[in-house]
């Protein structure tokens, strides 16, 4: 399995030994190796990425601003001299955190990372890819408790991210699966389930209250992350009374 990476490091040096490495793993294809923020921006606009080995500190714009601003990322690595912001990159649900000077053999593990999530995404779920594109259905199949399960969206409440898994907040039931919370939010109609925060789904039909910068659903207050709120008002918008 091919995998396509882009490096975004303002530093040239640390760019180089990534390239190296890259260079030396024969199933890794380089696409672009990025000086700032802005020019893997262009890169993720028109290619499909599957890895980004992504620093933090960086002009202009930081690796964390900049993996906040995309919707649907690739899988991604930080690689900093900076320890300190390692939890904040981990509740962006990157898969790894590489402090520089990064070794070799830490590069590897990184890399067996990528590729169990890539193995992941193809194999957990059964996805309405397969359906017919005449027929607009109103559920999917998830795999949970070592079971595939029908999942109907007007049962779902609220999603909750947890890194490599969920927490499916349903009417009856919450059900964990081991899936990130953006390749459910890939599965789900935008326009009934808008992500609020960058660890929330919610759904508009069973949203009680919406007070400040909170959604309250049932005895739950979620928060509304700065980066959706404009995306989620949008949608709240046309429902409100002039």
């Amino acid at each position: 399995m091919d995998i396509k990476c882009i490096i975004v490091d303002d530093e040239i040096h640390a760019r180089k030994v990534i390239e190296k490495y890259i260079q030396d793993l024969p199933h890794l294809k380089l696409v672009k190796s990025c000086k700032n923020a802005i020019e893997a921006m262009d890169i993720l606009r028109n290619q499909e990425i599957d890895a980004m080995f992504l620093d933090i500190n960086m002009p202009k714009l930081t690796g964390l601003n900049f993996l906040e601003s995309l919707k649907n990322p690739p899988i991604v690595v930080i690689t900093t001299a900076y320890r300190e912001y390692a939890l904040d990159a981990f509740e962006l649900d990157v898969i790894d955190y590489l402090h520089k000077p990064i070794p070799f053999p830490r590069f590897i593990k990184a890399i067996s990372k990528i590729e169990e999530k890539l193995q992941i995404r193809s194999n957990s779920l059964i996805t309405s890819q397969e359906k017919p594109t005449d027929t607009i259905l109103d559920f999917i199949f998830i795999k949970a408790d070592k079971k595939t399960i029908k999942l109907n969206f007007k049962d779902i409440k609220y999603i909750e991210g947890l890194g490599d898994y969920i927490k499916i907040h349903t009417k009856s039931k919450t059900i964990i699966s081991k899936l990130t919370i953006k390749k459910m939010e890939e599965l789900l109609p935008e326009n009934d389930f808008p992500r609020v925060h960058k660890s929330y789904i919610v759904s508009l039909q069973h949203i009680d209250a919406i007070n400040g910068n909170q959604v309250e659903i049932a005895d739950k207050k979620l928060p509304i992350g700065q980066m959706y709120r404009q995306n989620f008002m949008n949608l709240i918008n046309p429902f409100l009374k002039k």
